[in-house]
């Protein structure tokens, strides 16, 4: 049988990838208002620079397969857990694509918080605009767990199936990877930040980047409420919290000045941060 010649471009990864995904998803079409969050460090620093002047400096929000950094795992490289995740969600579609051409991970910030949608990432968090909604996709749970869950745009019903569930609150959000570019000054109208930044150079940084600069009420905990908690991620990172404390309190600032020491184990920071998101977060204003 003769294959009819094509009548124009082939589909681009990006264009395989959402239908794919939406060949899995069911549900109503999302609510428009709702946006999208990426929720970052904003005082760590990716190949030898402040975060937030290489965004400045490159115009655009990468991959963790272009930056090879995470808040996650390390893992987006051929034949890693990220690389076969992707794989399996998209379909095949960036198993040949380079890694400019690969999605961006975030979150669907549908409980409208404060600190965006995905705190275990991060104490700051950039907001998108509406324009990053249709070439979005979603997975509930992460796609770490390897969900059976998808949506997109036009058919959502993750949502539902996280509010139905009793995940712990640092694992309770919707997944979604933007595909196609997050340029800074196209596809963000904030950066939020935590008020322990006011005054220092992530702020300066912050400032220097072309959208607003905004403020959450802050994460904040003391070693005191630190230690009712010591079965959360483990008692050596209790201790490990205590020792980093200024004034017997953590905020974002400590533990990112902690990191840059060089004196302590950056995963084991990591767990402590987590247990700063989920116990000294700022309480959600009423609505």
């Amino acid at each position: 049988m003769l294959t009819p010649p094509r009548t124009g471009p082939a589909p681009s990864a990006r264009d395989r990838a959402l239908r794919h995904v939406a060949s899995l998803s069911s549900g109503r079409p999302l609510d428009t208002s709702l946006r999208l969050t990426l929720n970052l460090h904003p005082d760590r620093e990716t190949a030898g620079r402040p975060v937030l002047d290489a965004l400045a400096q490159d115009g655009a929000y990468h991959s963790q397969f272009v930056t090879g950094t995470s808040n996650g795992g390390l893992t987006a490289h051929p034949g890693g857990d990220r690389w076969r995740w992707e794989s399996r969600i998209f379909g095949g579609a960036y198993d040949d694509a380079s890694a400019e051409q690969r999605p961006v991970y975030g979150a669907l910030d549908f409980r409208h918080s404060v600190v965006g949608a995905a705190p275990r990432f991060g104490s700051a968090h950039f907001r998108l605009t509406t324009e990053a909604l249709p070439r979005a996709t979603f997975c509930y749970p992460d796609s770490a767990a390897e969900p059976d869950d998808f949506g997109v745009a036009a058919g959502m019903h993750l949502i539902e199936l996280a509010e139905a569930d009793d995940r712990d609150a640092l694992d309770d959000y919707i997944e979604a990877q933007i595909h196609g570019p997050v340029l800074l000054d196209r596809h963000i109208e904030a950066l939020v930040l935590d008020p322990c930044y006011r005054g220092t150079p992530v702020e300066a940084s912050a400032r220097a980047l072309p959208f607003r600069t905004e403020w959450h009420a802050g994460f904040r905990l003391t070693v005191e409420e630190l230690r009712l908690h010591g079965d959360y991620r483990g008692q050596e990172f209790v201790a490990l919290g205590a020792r980093v404390a200024e004034g017997g309190v953590l905020d974002p600032r400590i533990i990112g000045d902690a990191a840059r020491t060089g004196q302590h184990d950056l995963q084991s920071l990591k767990r402590v941060w987590h247990c700063l998101a989920r116990f000294g977060a700022p309480a959600a204003p009423p609505r």
